[in-house]
């Protein structure tokens, strides 16, 4: 059985940073592909990031250039670095994977899921 537990989020300001963390139990995360969601109003889960396999990295046009997700393979481990954060940034991160090695956009393409970590951004 896959599990998946982030951690790492809190209150922070505006333009500042956080970093978020999602460890693997049951697989060997690195094998597949693996990403940071999170709501977007109306519509399906967004994704914000991922990492497939290879280390091919994906990013929401909104925190190009400001996220970085990467991983510790010895920890199973998943990271997002969240830099010159926003207020809109604001919202429950989930990470996910499933069966796939390279990066799905879509959230029903995976399987498994943590139960989310809050981001507040205060203005």
């Amino acid at each position: 059985q896959v599990q998946l537990v982030e951690s790492g989020g809190g209150l922070v300001q505006a333009g500042g940073s956080l970093r978020l963390s999602c460890a693997a139990s049951g697989r060997t995360s690195s094998s597949y592909a693996t990403a940071w969601f999170r709501p977007a109003p109306g519509k399906e889960r967004e994704l914000v990031a991922a990492i497939s396999w290879s280390d091919t990295t994906y990013y929401a046009d909104s925190v190009k250039g400001r996220f970085t997700i990467s991983r510790d393979n010895a920890k199973n481990t998943m990271y997002l670095q969240m830099n010159r954060v926003r207020p809109e940034d604001t919202a429950v991160y989930s990470c996910a994977t499933g069966s796939r090695r390279t990066i799905a956009t879509r959230d029903y393409e995976y399987n498994y899921w943590g139960q989310g970590t809050q981001v507040t951004v205060s203005s």
